[in-house]
């Protein structure tokens, strides 16, 4: 268990729930033997994360509205986001589960993932109280939450720039990660996109998804489109004659 102590950062005084939280409901079923399992973890850990971010949120952002709280923290407690967390610490590799769970690919299953990280939570929770609770969250959602406090508005820049590009031609603009640099718990990555062969810009983040962010916002600010979709507009206006 040191392995995965060291990943997420906290020492269990609790090592069997430590044990639970990574233990998938597929061992219990295919042992065909009663054991525990990380389902009642979840149950806990999803209402401390849910917790743990409303406040940091309500705290950050005291303007917000109740509304636009909510949206924020959806962004946070998403499948997407849960399974994204999971891998950052690469939790899959530490799961318990039975032989057919994991040949069919349970070890990078989205919503096993998702599952996981929040059991781990609760684990947590019971094994030092809310403040550890606090912490482990604070620390492994760092990223999105840096993201958020930069963007906390609903903007789109991928979907403002995708929605400009295809009102002049199909073609959706392409992201490619050009650079990744840095320890795992601090990357930093630089992507760019590209569009009817033209370089539109390139952004760095922390993750891959701000990165793309700041591309596409750049994209919007440089409107190297402009002279292309002059063009086809002159175009479209000869065959109309």
């Amino acid at each position: 268990m040191d392995s995965i102590e060291q990943k997420i950062g906290y020492k269990f005084r609790n090592s069997l729930l430590l044990a639970e939280a990574l233990t998938h409901p597929s061992l219990a079923y295919e042992t065909q033997r009663p054991h525990f399992d990380n389902q009642r973890l979840e149950f806990l850990g999803d209402a401390v994360l849910q917790l743990v971010l409303t406040e940091h949120l309500y705290q950050q952002f005291p303007q917000f509205t109740e509304g636009h709280l909510t949206k924020l923290r959806s962004r946070l407690v998403s499948r997407d986001a849960l399974d994204a967390f999971a891998k950052r610490i690469s939790l899959g590799e530490f799961l318990l589960m039975g032989k057919g769970e994991e040949a069919s690919g349970g070890r990078n299953r989205p919503s096993t993932l998702a599952d996981a990280f929040e059991s781990l939570i609760g684990a947590v929770y019971l094994d030092g109280g809310l403040e550890a609770a606090q912490n482990f969250i604070l620390r492994h959602c760092r990223i999105e939450l840096e993201e958020i406090l930069q963007a906390p508005e609903e903007v789109n820049p991928k979907g403002q720039l995708q929605e400009i590009l295809q009102a002049i031609t199909p073609t959706s603009p392409l992201y490619h990660i050009v650079t990744e640099e840095g320890p795992d718990h601090c990357k930093v990555f630089q992507s760019r996109v590209a569009w009817e062969g033209l370089d539109l810009g390139s952004g760095i983040g922390n993750s891959k998804k701000a990165a793309e962010i700041e591309a596409a916002r750049m994209a919007l600010q440089n409107e190297k489109w402009v002279p292309l979709a002059t063009g086809k507009e002159s175009v479209n206006n000869r065959e109309q004659r």
